[in-house]
């Protein structure tokens, strides 16, 4: 598997068109924790227990707990060096952003062309008449916003390079689009400390952090 700064050196030019799939590990260095990794934001809970309807209606009092906390550390975050790279890419590449964080970072940092697949924590949804109130996030078992979705599954299809940031590679549907780029001959690179599900699909890799990372291959790709 290739070195992704070796690919990058050699053949940055013809990477016009960059695609860019982020999971909780693109914000860990803003002071935002993973849910899986160790150290984990409410680790005693189950993740998928957390983000259900079953949850919100069982106790709504500590799931409204666990988002007001989660928000709050948000809210005292800053989009780091990851974030501000790519934002920075867009002035010299097409760049197009699906994130399954609901921290809206990327917007912070000046990012367009974002695609939350997984909503976002800044506005609210109320379900149906009577129900209890809540974030404007996706939930286990949910479908995802059909147009971020579509938005991302096309960015995914039409570009020259993906960098998968940061992300396990456990969760679905938005696991299964690097696949997407693979078949439609696009090269899919992984950017993470560790080896994911999805290291077996990637054409290179390079096993750093985001903010580590991606200020360098921004400023590979941004050349001539």
């Amino acid at each position: 598997m290739t070195d992704l700064l070796d690919l990058l050196r050699r053949d940055a030019p013809r990477f016009r068109r960059i695609a860019v799939l982020t999971g909780a590990g693109m914000s860990a260095e803003s002071g935002i924790p993973t849910f899986r990794g160790t150290g984990g934001f409410w680790r005693d809970y189950d993740p998928q227990w957390l983000f259900s309807p079953e949850a919100l209606a069982e106790e709504p009092v500590l799931i409204w707990t666990f988002y007001d906390e989660l928000r709050t550390r948000i809210a005292t975050a800053a989009p780091n060096a990851g974030h501000v790279a790519l934002a920075a890419l867009a002035a010299h590449r097409e760049v197009r952003i699906a994130t399954q964080n609901i921290d809206g970072l990327h917007g912070r940092a000046g990012s367009t062309g974002v695609h939350e697949l997984h909503g976002t924590l800044w506005t609210l949804r109320c379900p149906e008449c009577g129900a209890v109130l809540r974030p404007d996030v996706v939930f286990y078992s949910e479908a995802l916003p059909a147009d971020a979705w579509h938005a991302a599954a096309t960015a995914m299809t039409a570009c020259d390079l993906v960098l998968v940031v940061g992300t396990s590679g456990v969760v679905y549907p938005a696991a299964a689009l690097p696949a997407l780029a693979v078949r439609s001959g696009a090269v899919v690179a992984e950017i993470n400390p560790d080896a994911t599900a999805l290291t077996p699909q990637m054409h290179a890799v390079l096993r750093a952090s985001a903010a580590e990372a991606l200020p360098e291959i921004a400023a590979l790709l941004a050349g001539p």
